[in-house]
């Protein structure tokens, strides 16, 4: 058995290590694509492969046409919207993704933009404290969790709000669950975003919701861009010079926002919240291993794609 590294930003040397040696003692073998510039060397690659392990790369029919042999394809991540599940499905691949492995790197990023944001991005000039602080969390999955845990450390008051987690879970933590996102909005003085890019959420974060945020308000996502209606985001922010928006997903119309908005808005440069080391390590090991699994065992645990 075969599986195929394919990541245009290579994982760090440990994790391909890593992988090597969970897939070696399964006795299977890998084969490593790394820092590719055109799109033939991965259709090139993936042509024998019976696995493959990805981060943002685009998995989209073309590549699952000249993945003969394919049974699996795994995003060493969260996220999974570079791949097209339909076209997986219908060549009958299993696309699997790998939750929680990057959640502590995402959510200590949200922290640090909402520390950076309060204390106007280290400008010299006076600021914030994030304690007592209302923070409302959009989505309590892993990395939700993770930011409401960091959080508690800064003394702040957390709430959140998602249709598809009980309250119980919420409460569990010491998080107050709150049962629509117009009243997390109304009652949280930063929100930070943890929704998923769906048909369901897509341009859902506009100006209707955003207005309803307090004086001093600001919006932090480390999420997808694709969640936000950046026309109203930008309608907003010209009408309420108190709001501030701080990103790890640059904007469409980020140099219109850098130029208006200076002092209220930032965007990382590219996309980082899952860029460390042991975020790194730990969703390239998961992938491997749950690839091992189910060419084994036939564990569809994390399938995405049905």
């Amino acid at each position: 058995m075969k599986i195929l590294i394919a990541t245009e930003k290579p994982f760090a040397k440990i994790a391909v290590d890593g992988i090597k040696q969970v897939a070696e003692e399964a006795g299977m073998q890998i084969c490593l694509l790394e820092k590719y510039t055109d799109k033939q060397q991965l259709l090139d690659a993936v042509a024998d492969a019976d696995a493959m392990i990805v981060r943002s790369d685009i998995i989209d029919a073309q590549v699952l046409d000249a993945a003969k042999q394919l049974k699996i394809v795994i995003r060493a991540g969260a996220g999974y919207d570079n791949i097209d599940l339909e076209a997986a499905t219908a060549h009958k691949v299993c696309v699997m993704n790998t939750p929680g492995q990057n959640s502590n790197a995402v959510a200590e990023l949200a922290l640090g933009l909402m520390v950076y944001a309060v204390r106007n991005f280290y400008n010299g000039t006076s600021g914030t404290e994030l304690k007592g602080k209302r923070l409302g969390i959009h989505a309590y999955g892993n990395v939700g969790r993770n930011v409401a845990r960091i959080a508690k450390g800064f003394g702040m008051e957390i709430f959140a709000y998602d249709a598809y987690c009980p309250d119980e879970a919420m409460l569990k933590d010491n998080v107050t669950p709150l049962h629509s996102a117009e009243e997390l909005y109304e009652k949280c003085d930063i929100v930070s975003l943890h929704i998923p890019a769906t048909a369901e959420t897509k341009q859902s974060i506009n100006k209707a919701l955003l207005s309803r945020m307090p004086k001093g308000a600001l919006l932090v996502n480390t999420a997808r861009k694709e969640v936000i209606n950046e026309d109203e985001l930008i309608e907003l922010m010209t009408e309420r010079q108190d709001f501030r928006y701080v990103t790890d997903i640059m904007p469409a119309c980020h140099d219109k926002l850098a130029e208006d908005f200076k002092g209220r808005y930032f965007a990382t440069p590219k996309k980082m919240g899952a860029q460390t080391a042991e975020a790194n390590i730990n969703a390239g090991i998961a992938a491997a291993r749950q690839i091992v699994d189910f060419l084994k065992n036939g564990n569809r645990k994390f399938q995405v794609n049905k």
